[in-house]
């Protein structure tokens, strides 16, 4: 069965990586262009590719989905992505491990598999659909109380 996203339909589990970027008190998120969690906001990332260290991936992956170069530090805050589909069957599996990131350089702007980019007060995300798994990690590190 072919699938267009290749993270669906796994044969094992994923390594997704992030990073948390808080600058001036705000959060960088992005818009979910693609499953899973289309059309919601979330910290910015994507799947680690063979040879690539955790951190490159997620400094080349923030670049790629905002326009924003980051130096990476720590990993704070790991969690589990598994969504089955209506038949049982696993959609996506991923072991997902965000980083803390210091923000460099850079406007931003939605690239890659991002509809949209932005940076966000804690006042501001009562406003837009964030996903729950970011919801939970901002809310682990004190950025949300």
């Amino acid at each position: 069965m072919k699938h267009k996203n290749t993270n669906a339909y796994p044969e094992k589990p994923r390594i997704g990586v992030g990073a948390i970027v808080i600058h001036e008190d705000r959060i960088l998120l992005i818009k979910r262009a693609a499953e899973p969690g289309r059309g919601l906001w979330a910290i910015p990332g994507g799947t680690l590719k063979l040879g690539e260290t955790l951190r490159e991936c997620a400094a080349r992956e923030i670049l790629e989905e905002t326009g924003v170069t980051v130096a990476v530090g720590e990993c704070i805050y790991v969690f589990d992505l598994i969504e089955q589909d209506h038949d049982g069957s696993v959609k996506f599996h991923f072991a997902v491990l965000d980083f803390a990131a210091v923000y460099l350089s850079g406007e931003t702007k939605a690239g890659d598999d991002a509809a949209d980019a932005g940076w966000f007060s804690p006042e501001e995300l009562n406003d837009i659909a964030v996903s729950q798994n970011t919801l939970k990690a901002l809310y682990s590190i004190g950025f949300l109380h």
